[in-house]
């Protein structure tokens, strides 16, 4: 591993830490995404600490996958060829972790457009749902991390920055969790926006894992835009609300 101290005066090595930070940040907000939601299905008493659990879980993974930085190069080296396409253990990971999203993020829309077909399902789970929301959390913090590692390994061959990167990026995940998942929760429609998300973050992975290159800049433009469609939506409602209420 190298030193961190030769790096600290060398231009370059600041300015791939940046960069990386800023990747590390951005890739993280899928991760955040998923887990606020999750956690706001838990008993109120219950989400900080699920929410504080699975970033930890996230940023010991990171570190864990960094040990061994030399074994997760080789996940990417084809393990067997089908229909023309090598995949490799990497891509089978993000089919995975494709699947599962966009299977979860359906399941959730489903609930949301008509959570009256739900309400009996919810009563027996209460003990289970802690237990399986860590696991849930778990499987993707896994995904999350092994596409934000492999990424980290593409842009520089220093270890320290990879590691400084991870720290700075789950820190602000962490910071970002509750007003995040407050958020999400006081407002109904981000909810969908985010599912949303979720659904093209899953579609994205899958198409990966099948060797179809998708630029993430194009993901989290679009991601963007529909956020900033909702800001607009939300000031123009609140606008609503406040001239019925002087018209009153």
């Amino acid at each position: 591993m190298d030193s961190i101290i030769p790096l600290l005066s060398d231009p370059a090595a600041w300015v791939a830490l940046v960069t990386l930070i800023v990747m590390e940040v951005v890739l993280g907000i899928d991760n955040l995404i998923f887990i606020s939601i999750l956690t706001n299905k838990l008993p109120e008493h219950q989400r900080e600490k699920a929410r504080r659990i699975g970033i930890g879980l996230a940023l010991i993974m990171r570190l864990g996958l960094l040990g061994t930085v030399a074994w997760i190069v080789q996940l990417t080296e084809p393990v067997f060829e089908l229909f023309g396409h090598g995949f490799s253990w990497k891509d089978m990971i993000l089919i995975g972790g494709g699947l599962f999203l966009v299977w979860k993020a359906t399941k959730e829309i489903h609930h949301n457009v008509d959570p009256e077909d739900h309400k009996e399902d919810m009563v027996g789970t209460a003990v289970a749902s802690f237990s399986s929301a860590i696991a849930q959390i778990l499987l993707l913090d896994l995904v999350f991390s092994l596409d934000s590692i492999i990424t980290a390994v593409g842009m520089t061959p220093h270890v320290p920055i990879m590691v400084v990167a991870v720290v700075f990026a789950v820190t602000v995940m962490l910071l970002a969790a509750n007003p995040l998942a407050n958020f999400i929760e006081k407002n109904p429609t981000v909810v969908m926006l985010a599912l949303a998300f979720l659904l093209m973050i899953g579609t994205t992975l899958i198409a990966e894992g099948m060797g179809f290159h998708v630029p993430k800049g194009y993901v989290y433009a679009a991601m963007a835009f529909s956020a900033l469609v909702e800001v607009l939506n939300m000031v123009s409602r609140n606008a609503r609300r406040k001239k019925k209420g002087t018209v009153h």
